[in-house]
């Protein structure tokens, strides 16, 4: 494949995550043109596994949150495969870990360590919980956090919360993630100055919920209940043969839209044109919307609300989101060919850089594909090499 062209490209990322949080972030961080070293165990990152594959450990899920990296296998509680770990660690730029930071520490690779093999080295940390409170120490999985941070309540009500049916947290933080690596980086070549770096999973996805859930909880005291009344009242719109989205927004939206179906007296009744008093009717005019609805093709509703410039879009499904049209157009969703699993769909990197183009230069990994590659590169002898494949510190593809 390609070379890496983004503005990323230089810099080398130690790769210590597994499943999705931090795959999917340090995967940016390489569409973006950092080098990343995946550095896996003996037996792999658990999510090579989960969900559907043609070969064991090549996963879809795996293969859409590892591209653009190399895999080497080390079992880093022998001491011959964290030498190997502490030889890389010395020439990198970034190490990014979803191990606790206590667990990484019994391993003997704590940010003060791994400072000392590496004094300008950003040491990024995926945690689940903030280190310095009292849950520093408990496990995380996506759904724990959208319980915790009241996601699954925002989702749902008070009285029964629902999961959004998405690894939404892991995503989320995902990106927080690439971002605070960035951050960082761009610091360090500003300053020359490493720092540690946590990206903790609650407090992330608590932020992200709180900027319109909070409602009136903003205020101290309270000025009135938490939560965004009209994100309750949209729902999907049935119309004659189907779904549709239609979204006025604007006050001018709102009234343009009750004039064009031929109901003009709605925008005194619910004085649409104010976003204050609109607001308190919001559940009446969805309503109102939705009585009127199906008196229309999805077909004839898009035509109107086109014409009108009103926010609108019929519902894809999950099986055609990569035969929509405008993704299609954009080439969202490129087919490669991979050398061992065939002809696989990838969603290229949505952020676009006009002269330093982010990619996908490198094929989803096999567990330990590049480990003699990087332990060449290391500067490794070929008698060392052979001594830690047959000692088992390292494995290989």
């Amino acid at each position: 494949m390609t070379a890496p062209t983004g503005p990323l490209k230089g810099f080398r990322i130690i790769d210590l995550t597994t499943v999705l949080f931090g795959p999917f972030g340090t995967q940016t961080l390489g569409d973006w043109g950092a080098e990343i070293i995946k550095v896996e165990s003996l037996t792999g990152d658990t999510w090579r596994s989960s969900g559907q594959f043609r070969n064991r450990g090549m996963s879809g899920q795996f293969m859409a949150a590892n591209r653009n990296k190399r895999s080497i296998a080390l079992d880093l509680k022998h001491p011959d495969g964290a030498a190997v770990l502490r030889r890389l660690i010395s020439t990198a730029d970034a190490l990014v870990s979803n191990v606790r930071p206590a667990g990484l520490a019994r391993l003997g690779f704590s940010y003060e360590t791994c400072k000392e093999l590496n004094p300008k080295i950003i040491y990024a940390v995926a945690t689940g919980f903030g280190q310095d409170g009292p849950w520093r120490a408990r496990p995380a999985f996506d759904e724990i956090i959208q319980a915790a941070s009241g996601f699954a309540s925002a989702m749902g009500t008070d009285e029964e919360p629902a999961f959004v049916p998405s690894l939404i947290g892991d995503k989320i933080c995902g990106m927080a993630l690439t971002s605070a690596v960035t951050a960082a980086l761009l610091h360090r070549e500003r300053s020359g100055e490493g720092q540690m770096v946590e990206v903790p999973m609650l407090e992330t996805l608590a932020a992200f919920n709180s900027i319109e859930m909070f409602g009136g909880l903003a205020f101290v005291p309270p000025i009135g209940p938490s939560g965004y009344k009209r994100m309750k009242a949209r729902r999907p719109v049935k119309t004659k043969d189907g779904w549709l989205t239609m979204l006025p927004y604007s006050g001018d939206n709102w009234c343009a839209f009750f004039e064009a179906v031929g109901f003009p007296e709605c925008i005194e009744e619910f004085q649409v044109r104010d976003p204050v008093l609109r607001a308190r009717n919001i559940d009446k005019i969805y309503d109102r919307m939705h009585e009127m609805a199906p008196g229309r093709t999805t077909a004839e509703w898009e035509s109107l609300l086109l014409r009108i410039d009103v926010p609108h879009t019929a519902f894809a499904k999950l099986d055609e989101v990569h035969e929509q049209p405008h993704l299609k157009a954009v080439g969202m969703f490129p087919e490669l060919d991979h050398p061992t699993e065939g002809k696989i769909r990838q969603a290229r990197p949505p952020a676009r850089f006009s002269a330093t183009p982010a990619g996908i230069h490198r094929f989803p990994p096999q567990l330990g594909q590049h480990t003699l590659e990087i332990l060449r590169e290391a500067g490794f002898a070929q008698d060392d090499i052979d001594r830690l494949v047959e000692a088992k510190a390292v494995g290989t593809a």
